[in-house]
């Protein structure tokens, strides 16, 4: 039996000092701590109405841009169109603020195993389709399929992400994706840049991307993108400079981008030639169709998060809190269960691999990080397990592969009187 919750509001500068208390406070635990931040719990203010699982939208936000590849003849144009497209995929998951310009809330919601979240956009592209699972908790993994059968185009990849403290929130995301083109059956593997996070003194915090990431297409055709941020001198944030070469002719490049992954670029041939500049900030996005809450399974992400949604929007701390400690708890409870009965939890939608040699052709990683474990977890999308699942959602059998409990939030409905 649960006690009844009364509204604690957020929104007034008394709330905004107590934030910025909290934060503080937060950051002291964060500089000693030992170990993957993402496990630790973040305060409710710091987070997002959604979960990483939502993330894969950013994707195919823009599905003509996705598509675009497929229309062109030559693998050195088409190589430049899937670099493009890259890049308009960086603006909206790492922005600071959302389109109206109120800052966003940084810090996502972590799923729970076996979380999902299904959609589809529909343009003139034809319709693409998203299918996203939680493969794994500790560490948290992420996989995704986008595909697009119009065009014969289809995106699976698996993120790994990894937080730690080193002068600020650094956040490095292992694993990779793989786009596929069936018309020129050609493949391109594409890795993610490191994230950290800037403005922590200031408490304006807003993600910035740094290092490098590569797109390499099994054409030869290689793109490396190296990301740059505002020094105390010069430059600008949120800035990349990316170089696109056949492959063992890195100094010598094709074509060169440069601009801001947030604003707009400049495209020149390998000689300096502008060809193109592009204004990141015209792109329209297509809007994603999801079914609706009340249709949702309960493992989907929007219909299993809805109360701790809700009351992050209405600045409620104290439900957000209660909320998302029921979810959680609910999932400890289940992880036991599953422990005591010697079951593991079976994955919806994708099968663990022990290899995928696409990627591994395709690699641009180190044989150093190799030997560290980088990417050792691979998860690839099982065709036989998506095509079971909706002939048995199409008989009205929900939950084929999890018999005992109808989700992962399944027993979510027991309270505990604290």
């Amino acid at each position: 039996m649960s006690m009844p919750l009364s509204p604690v509001r957020c929104d007034d500068k008394r709330d905004e000092q107590h934030h910025k208390s909290a934060w503080f406070q937060f950051i002291k635990s964060v500089a000693t701590f030992k170990g993957d931040l993402t496990s630790l719990t973040a305060p409710p203010f710091l987070l997002a109405p959604q979960s990483i699982v939502e993330y894969s939208t950013y994707w195919a936000e823009h599905p003509s841009l996705l598509v675009s590849p497929t229309k062109e003849k030559s693998a050195e144009k088409r190589a430049l169109k899937v670099l493009q497209w890259f890049l308009s995929t960086l603006k909206h998951q790492h922005a600071s603020k959302d389109e109206n310009g109120k800052r966003k809330k940084m810090k996502p919601l972590n799923p729970f195993l076996g979380e999902i979240f299904l959609g589809k956009w529909q343009d003139n592209a034809g319709t693409t389709h998203l299918v996203t699972e939680q493969v794994s908790h500790h560490p948290p993994a992420t996989a995704f399929r986008i595909w697009n059968e119009t065009h014969g185009v289809k995106l699976e990849g698996h993120v790994a992400p990894k937080a730690y403290f080193s002068s600020t929130i650094n956040i490095e995301r292992k694993g990779y994706s793989i786009l596929h083109i069936d018309k020129y059956n050609e493949d391109y593997c594409i890795t993610m840049p490191k994230v950290h996070v800037e403005g922590i003194v200031t408490f304006q915090i807003a993600p910035e991307l740094s290092g490098s990431s590569y797109i390499r297409s099994s054409s030869g055709y290689t793109s490396r993108i190296n990301y740059s941020s505002k020094g105390w001198v010069k430059g600008k944030s949120n800035s990349f400079t990316a170089t696109l070469y056949a492959d063992h002719h890195e100094n010598d490049p094709l074509y060169v981008l440069e601009g801001q992954w947030n604003d707009s670029y400049v495209v020149k041939d390998g000689k300096g030639k502008v060809l193109d500049t592009i204004d990141l900030a015209s792109l329209q996005r297509t809007p994603l169709q999801v079914a609706p809450i009340e249709s949702q399974h309960p493992l989907e992400s929007r219909r299993a998060w809805k109360h701790v949604v809700d009351a992050i929007n209405a600045n409620d701390v104290f439900a957000v809190g209660h909320e998302k400690s029921k979810i959680e708890n609910a999932q400890r409870a289940l992880r036991r269960q599953e422990k005591d009965a010697g079951e593991i939890w079976s994955r919806r939608y994708f099968t663990r691999a022990e290899r995928d040699p696409v990627a591994e052709k395709l690699s641009v990683t180190s044989k150093a990080r190799a030997a560290e474990g980088h990417d050792t977890m691979i998860w690839k999308f099982d065709d036989e397990k998506y095509k079971r699942t909706m002939e048995y959602q199409q008989s009205g059998i929900k939950s084929p592969t999890h018999s005992r409990f109808d989700s992962g939030i399944g027993i979510i409905e027991i309270e505990t009187v604290g």
